[in-house]
């Protein structure tokens, strides 16, 4: 009876030390990404490699930061600054900005996002707050060169051609989703009309406005995040669900957005 009790006892022990193993290896796994399908941002044409980027990250507050630039690039619209300060060195990254080395700037608001990785610049930030712009030396910001100022994959939406664009059987125009937008939250829409503004691989997710002609100003583009890509002046079908009073930081608020669309070019 003692000799049970005792091997027992003694593979209790080996499965506890199993366990207690299986937990120290785990706390050694890395964060998760998010693979990206290819993102296009102005410059690169229409297929660049895929952008991969983490989630948000809960927790971190970038309320304000503030040092000197050790280093910067530019890429997708964005001027990455590497910050020293009296904390330590801090990435940031805003709307496309001219900025030197050596310049002192700081930020107030913005989003953390860690194991950010960027394909277009080669390299993964262990962590970067996307913030709305940069005091620079403590002054506003200087405007961006004409070599710098592609923010953005656009064109003129007084100049895109919207005859022809149909609604899609049983679906909405742009002016409907805004005229509807209480009744229309958290339900899923399908709209048609033509891609007049894209942002690739920013905050995890793809950025497009869309328009079909109707609408009125304020009233006539709407903002679609989706993993799907697509070309500035290509006429798509787009299904996604509604969301109102959006705040995702950084600058970007919507009170009416479509999310996790499906882009379809036709």
């Amino acid at each position: 009876m003692n000799r049970t009790l005792l091997l027992v006892s003694v593979a209790s022990l080996a499965l506890v030390g199993c366990k207690k193993a299986e937990k120290k290896s785990d706390d050694g796994l890395q964060p998760a990404t998010i693979s990206q399908p290819a993102n296009a941002p102005s410059g690169h044409g229409s297929h660049p490699p895929a952008t991969t980027a983490a989630k948000p990250t809960e927790g971190k507050s970038a309320a304000k930061g503030e040092g000197k630039v050790a280093e910067t690039m530019n890429a997708g619209g964005y001027t990455y600054v590497k910050l020293e300060g009296a904390t330590g060195d801090v990435w940031a990254a805003a709307p496309e900005t001219e900025v030197e080395v050596g310049d002192s700037i700081s930020y107030a608001g913005g989003m953390p996002m860690q194991n950010f990785t960027s394909n277009t610049l080669k390299r993964t930030f262990e962590l970067v707050y996307f913030v709305p712009g940069y005091t620079i030396n403590g002054a506003l910001p200087k405007a961006p060169s004409a070599a710098g100022a592609k923010t953005a994959a656009g064109a003129n939406p007084a100049a895109v051609d919207f005859t022809g664009i149909a609604k899609p059987e049983g679906g909405s125009t742009v002016a409907d989703v805004f005229a509807k937008k209480a009744e229309l939250s958290g339900k899923e829409v399908s709209l048609r009309g033509k891609v007049v503004k894209y942002n690739g691989g920013i905050m995890g997710r793809n950025w497009i406005h869309l328009r079909d002609g109707s609408g009125a100003e304020g009233t006539n583009d709407l903002t679609i995040t989706t993993m799907s890509t697509a070309a500035v002046g290509a006429t798509v079908l787009v299904k996604g669900k509604i969301a109102l009073d959006k705040d995702f930081g950084a600058g970007y608020k919507y009170g009416v957005i479509v999310e996790d669309a499906v882009v379809t070019t036709e």
